[in-house]
């Protein structure tokens, strides 16, 4: 009896648990994955987008320094002004910066710096800077040609050091054009072998044909002065009409507001190329940087701006040199007035 009673107050033992069959474990395990690996990605997304947006914030953010007017619509011929001579060593074209001068702005203030994320940027626009007046001597022409993106650079025909300065142009493999000399509201000569009012089509077409074999091979040609002349439809149509059947582009400097160029080109069925910016109206720093700055934004807003300066502006190619690589980084795209045309854009 007290075997019985001793037998009865033990505890009774635990039953085993119901094992789950294999099939069954798999499947939770496998959703348990599923669920884990949907979570990592729902997170990685979310925190991907953030990202983005704020890196976003930091590269879009432009050029805001003081509002700039574009350039005037007035006549603008750009003739060299007489105080201003190129240094005989080509490193003064390249003075550092003096941080405490007032009219010697930094880069940086006009294109502010990138965060360096990885990321691929947008691109900002297209820069085509021309440069004019090639010719006049080889030491003004150096430093552009050794700026380290592509440049156009215009020769004028007829000067003593025009030919050897389209020959060193296309061996640095910039690209080069013509810089036709053409007759300016003034009145006054702007140059040897020069479009002048009163000559016939045919005139005009014959010196533009003998100052391209001059320099040539070129891939096109712009017009050095030429207000007047670029005002007159006759004149216009056949120097349009040379660019048209030697297959060489045209580009309008726009000297004045009312050139026919563009009109003309439609009527005949081709397309040109015009001048946005002059970069050195004044050769300051202040002055080119201002210019610079309204051509990005224009750039920004339009997909291309076309700058022109000239060899003769003593700081200019430092400048260009200087913020060269700071705009490849910021997203801008240096190209030619060739290949714009060839893009169709």
């Amino acid at each position: 009896m007290k075997d019985k009673q001793k037998k009865a107050k033990k505890p009774p033992k635990n039953k085993p648990k119901p094992e789950l069959s294999k099939g069954k474990r798999s499947k939770l395990e496998a959703g348990a994955r599923i669920a884990l690996i949907g979570a990592i990605v729902l997170f990685v997304a979310v925190f991907g987008i953030g990202c983005y947006f704020a890196v976003r914030s930091v590269i879009s953010d432009g050029i805001n320094p003081p509002d700039l007017a574009y350039d005037s619509e007035e006549s603008l011929e750009i003739t060299p002004p007489d105080d201003i001579t190129a240094p005989d060593d080509i490193s003064d074209l390249f003075p550092l910066p003096d941080p405490e001068a007032d009219d010697a702005p930094a880069i940086a203030a006009i294109i502010p710096p990138i965060v360096d994320t990885g990321l691929v940027i947008r691109p900002r626009g297209t820069l085509i800077f021309v440069i004019d007046d090639a010719g006049n001597n080889l030491r003004d022409l150096q430093p552009f040609l050794q700026f380290p993106g592509p440049i156009t650079i215009a020769v004028l025909p007829g000067l003593a050091n025009s030919v050897e300065s389209a020959r060193l142009i296309r061996a640095a493999g910039k690209e080069l054009i013509l810089h036709q000399p053409m007759e300016p509201l003034s009145g006054r000569d702007p140059g040897p072998e020069g479009i002048k009012m009163g000559m016939t089509p045919d005139e005009a077409k014959e010196i533009i044909r003998t100052n391209l074999n001059e320099v040539g091979p070129v891939a096109g040609f712009n017009n050095h002065e030429g207000s007047r002349v670029t005002m007159d439809p006759v004149l216009m149509q056949a120097i349009l009409e040379v660019s048209r059947d030697s297959a060489l582009f045209f580009l309008d400097s726009r000297t004045t507001a009312d050139s026919v160029a563009p009109q003309i080109a439609r009527e005949i069925g081709i397309r040109i190329a015009q001048r946005d910016i002059f970069l050195d109206n004044e050769q300051d720093r202040a002055s080119i940087l201002a210019a610079l700055e309204s051509g990005l934004r224009r750039a920004e807003q339009n997909g291309t701006a076309i700058f022109i300066g000239h060899t003769w502006s003593p700081l200019l190619a430092g400048i260009l040199t200087e913020m060269y690589p700071q705009l490849i980084r910021q997203g801008f795209v240096f190209s030619t007035i060739g290949a714009l045309l060839e893009q169709g854009k």
